[in-house]
């Protein structure tokens, strides 16, 4: 079957119903994951043969505008919430009911990714990987999943949102900013010195709730173009301000050897970026619903949306799949030498279709993890009881607890 035939099987089988605005505006997040930590991510190997993590962007702050845009997570929350909104009108039992089955979707590719890795740890280093190795690699595979936790705890938080946003509107999100703002400014200001490190934890709630409650507003219409507008010019006017004014770090992501980071937990930089991109989103999703009538663009974006928590969890495998085996070649351009030359990004740009490839591949058999697992009889309780163990001791090894 032709691509163009195919395509038009898969745009013949879209409901009427469905937002194409929106379902782009998530693919196009999601496709920004793993281009990000494929191109800021990089490693150095060691006179053991062990692969370290490392970043370009230690060297090159030019990069740092490249974060910008690969930063994408404020547009995942915003369409995040507006989905929300849709799923929760159209739901046909209890309000709980609706939120294990949204928890479940997010939980079962967890669960899969981290199963998946315990079993492999112990073949990998009898096949000769080294140690450090699997903790590198074991670290750029949990690293991603925090979004799931965060999004676990937003979702829950979908009918008091709601509540909020018919109550206020899109001003439901101002006290998240104000929240935001205070902590950085206790953690960044004249009292910085006396203030505990501890203290930052509590932006990552009203940090990333933000967009979420945003897009929560969006989907409950209140928030128009006027609205849109204003988040655009008010996000661009803070984000600006921030930079030049108040001297926040340039990069949307963590740079090693840096005392301060935008994204762990998020500062007040990171919601004036998903203001703009949230408001830019609004204003463009006609376009992008006209654009996505078009069946060779809309199939891919069905494809991306299906296979959503499948990119999320396997793209840093992909990229440990090509890497871990480079890593016996010894150096190995774009991908077991240090990112600090302009050889090693127009390498590592070489590289990133073969990521693309491996992920697409793996994700041909770990796709099977965001179908409903059976339940009921012994033999899947027991397949449940070993790998929610398996997770347990990955996650431990992961994050240096074990």
């Amino acid at each position: 079957m032709s691509l163009t035939r195919l395509a038009a099987r898969v745009d013949a089988r879209t409901p009427a119903h469905r937002d194409r605005a929106v379902d782009g505006l998530r693919a196009l997040a999601l496709l920004a994951v793993p281009a990000g930590h494929w191109l800021l991510g990089g490693f150095t190997l060691d006179g053991g043969g062990a692969l370290h993590n490392a970043s370009p962007l230690s060297t090159f702050g030019f990069f740092a505008p490249v974060s910008w845009v690969l930063q994408m997570l404020g547009i995942f929350f915003l369409v995040g919430g507006y989905a929300s909104v849709i799923s929760y009108r159209r739901r046909k039992s209890t309000t709980g009911a609706w939120l294990r089955g949204r928890l479940a979707r997010l939980g079962r590719p967890v669960l899969g990714v981290t199963a998946v890795w315990a079993a492999l740890l112990p073949v990998l280093y009898a096949l000769g990987v080294p140690g450090d190795t699997l903790r590198t690699g074991s670290t750029l595979v949990i690293q991603p999943l925090w979004f799931v936790g965060v999004y676990t705890v937003v979702t829950a938080l979908t009918p008091l949102c709601i509540r909020l946003a018919r109550r206020m509107g899109g001003w439901a999100a101002v006290p998240l900013l104000a929240s935001v703002a205070v902590v950085d400014f206790l953690r960044y200001g004249p009292l910085a010195d006396s203030v505990p490190s501890w203290l930052s934890l509590l932006n990552i709630l009203p940090g990333w709730l933000f967009a979420y409650q945003l897009g929560v507003s969006w989907g409950e219409g209140r928030i128009g173009r006027r609205g849109a507008r204003i988040l655009l010019v008010g996000g661009g006017v803070l984000f600006a301000a921030l930079l030049l004014a108040f001297h926040y770090p340039a990069s949307m992501v963590g740079v090693p050897g840096e005392a301060r980071t935008n994204s762990h937990p998020p500062s007040l930089l990171v919601l004036a970026l998903a203001a703009a991109q949230s408001g830019a989103a609004i204003l463009l999703r006609d376009r992008i619903g006209r654009l996505l009538r078009r069946p060779l663009l809309w199939a891919p974006v069905v494809v991306i949306n299906l296979s959503a928590m499948t990119i999320l969890c396997w793209h840093q495998t992909a990229m440990l799949a090509a890497a871990v085996p480079a890593s016996f070649a010894g150096a190995v351009p774009g991908l077991t030498t240090g990112p600090d030359t302009m050889g090693w990004i127009l390498a590592r740009l070489a590289w990133m279709p073969l990521f693309a490839g491996l992920l697409v591949l793996i994700a041909r058999y770990a796709r099977r993890f965001e179908a409903p697992w059976r339940a009921g009889t012994r033999t899947a309780n027991a397949r449940r009881a070993v790998a929610g163990l398996l997770a347990a001791g990955f996650t431990a090894f992961a994050l240096g607890l074990a």
